[in-house]
């Protein structure tokens, strides 16, 4: 019997390149995505580190117009969670040096004068690490002629980072003026731009004595500036709110739409409280907005500013490199602030100008640390951001 044999089946041959396709399509784009933010990261690092501020405005003015606010947040945060993890790594091996770390922070060793409500006591309450010389200790920067203007010294809030410095200012407000001056490109925009430097007035009364940076710009929170009755960007509710007065010593405030009273110079919002009665309120509900500045910053280790006020109505600016939120309003606390907020953030932008008068109305400036922007120039000249100075009664 013959068997007949089945007919062969032909088996329709499956194109490998076709399943591969979409899989190597799938890599190179990946690849490609993985190469540019490393050439973008690596060319922001590089910048950083040759001039900072071209760096910052290349971000502003280049990268966030191209890629957006959140893809440039992106790229800043993992420059600097590198470079906090490098320090985090060095610091463990390499004991932490104090004129390394301080910038030539110079200590005078001279108390502060004694005036009336600028008592200053040392700052023990930040024991983290063995003291270095004169941290916690005040020190005066000069006098005027009523007494004591302003003292200075420097902490370290970081339980787990030793090369946290904050530099702190307290200003007896009792013998200075606080203004406010309106970038000529922030907050207001082309729409409303303002001065950008301290009045000529001002300058030729010979009592300039400092001036620090302000806060965000307009697109990065749209928060609310008011100066001589001027609205650069409106107010909103529920922010902290910096009030400066006539004859009156300034506030900050959480601002839920109540009347600011009379008398009323400038008005500075900046996100919410850092201190609200002398109790951190960073790891409140308001911190969960989705606000440059906050969520995904408030990881981020970097250059940040502050503002706060004592019960006696002193003013106290803090700033320093490796950051949060948390550890700025823990060395704000410590300093003696009740109330206090968040000023700019990033290098270049965060910024404290002492000024030395030299007669009819010229003037020595320099920074409050040597690892901190001089902006001098521009206070007096022309700046695109806003900024607060303060001059002598």
């Amino acid at each position: 019997m013959t068997v007949k044999s089945k007919p062969k089946t032909k088996h329709k041959k499956i194109r490998k390149r076709s399943l591969r396709k979409p899989f190597f399509k799938l890599t190179s784009i990946a690849t490609c995505i993985a190469i540019f933010l490393i050439v973008i990261i690596g060319g922001f690092y590089l910048l950083l580190r040759v001039n900072q501020t071209f760096a910052a405005n290349f971000a502003d003015n280049v990268l966030r117009p191209r890629i957006g606010n959140q893809a440039t947040i992106y790229i800043e945060s993992v420059f600097f969670g590198i470079e906090d993890n490098v320090n985090r790594v060095k610091y463990s091996f390499v004991k932490a040096n104090p004129s390394e770390l301080s910038q030539n922070y110079t200590v005078t060793n001279a108390s502060v004068e004694r005036s009336v409500g600028f008592n200053l006591a040392k700052i023990t309450s930040l024991a983290y690490f063995p003291f270095f010389p004169g941290e916690g200790e005040w020190n005066q920067i000069y006098s005027g002629t009523m007494g004591a203007l302003m003292a200075k010294t420097f902490v370290r809030p970081d339980s787990k980072r030793s090369y946290a410095i904050v530099y702190l200012v307290e200003m007896n407000m009792n013998n200075l003026v606080l203004s406010a001056v309106a970038g000529t490109k922030e907050p207001g925009g082309a729409n409303s731009p303002g001065p950008g430097k301290i009045p000529l007035a001002v300058q030729q009364s010979n009592l300039l004595v400092a001036a620090f940076n302000g806060g965000f710009q307009e697109k990065d929170g749209y928060y609310g500036m008011v100066v001589n009755g001027k609205t650069y960007l409106p107010l909103q509710k529920n922010l902290a709110t910096l009030i400066i007065y006539n004859n009156t010593k300034p506030k900050i405030i959480d601002y839920t739409g109540q009347d600011l009273g009379k008398n009323v110079v400038a008005v500075r919002q900046n996100g919410p409280l850092l201190l609200k009665n002398s109790k951190d309120v960073t790891s409140s509900s308001a911190w969960d907005m989705q606000t440059w500045g906050l969520t995904t910053t408030n990881s981020m280790y970097t250059w940040r500013s502050g503002i706060g006020i004592t019960s006696n109505g002193n003013l106290i600016y803090a700033a320093g490199p490796s950051l949060v939120p948390q550890t700025l309003a823990a060395a704000l606390k410590a300093a003696g602030a009740a109330n206090a907020m968040q000023l700019d953030i990033n290098p270049v932008w965060v910024r404290f100008m002492i000024f030395n008068s030299l007669g009819n109305g010229k003037y020595k400036y320099y920074s409050l640390s040597s690892d901190m922007t001089n902006g001098g120039y521009q206070d007096l000249t022309g700046y695109q951001k806003d900024f607060f100075y303060l001059l002598e009664k």
